[in-house]
């Protein structure tokens, strides 16, 4: 494995997070903000333990939302880089939707954040 695929094998982020009826809609499902904030962090973690700089994020792509996220489940956000430019890499963050006592685990949102590394200045820097 070369060093950088290793570096982002290793930058892999994941989270598991209980879906809590304070955290859901009039629909008693996940609110899509909540889900779009916990991507965010996700996304955000991933990326700095990829590059160990600050980091912001500047863009998220297309999110999907496949299926609602009811609660009273348990959801793991997983983050991996995805894309690696000069300034600024991509990190794809999936969230796939657990029942509590059951094994079915179902794939639930995608979504891709754009993050640019920066200085004390809060100027662009290069991400390596």
């Amino acid at each position: 494995m070369t060093d950088l695929a290793q570096r982002i094998a290793q930058a892999e982020t994941r989270i598991f997070k209980a879906v809590f009826p304070n955290t859901t809609n009039h629909y008693d499902t996940l609110f899509g903000g909540t889900a779009m904030q916990l991507m965010d962090e996700v996304a955000f973690i991933a990326a700095t333990r990829f590059s160990r700089k600050r980091m912001v994020t500047v863009s998220s792509g297309q999110i999907d939302f496949h299926m609602p996220i009811p609660a009273g489940t348990i959801v793991e956000l997983i983050g991996r880089v995805t894309r690696l430019g000069n300034k600024s890499l991509d990190v794809a963050v999936d969230i796939h939707v657990e029942e509590m006592y059951s094994p079915r685990r179902q794939h639930a949102v995608a979504g891709t954040f754009t993050f640019v590394a920066i200085d004390e200045h809060k100027q662009p820097i290069p991400v390596l």
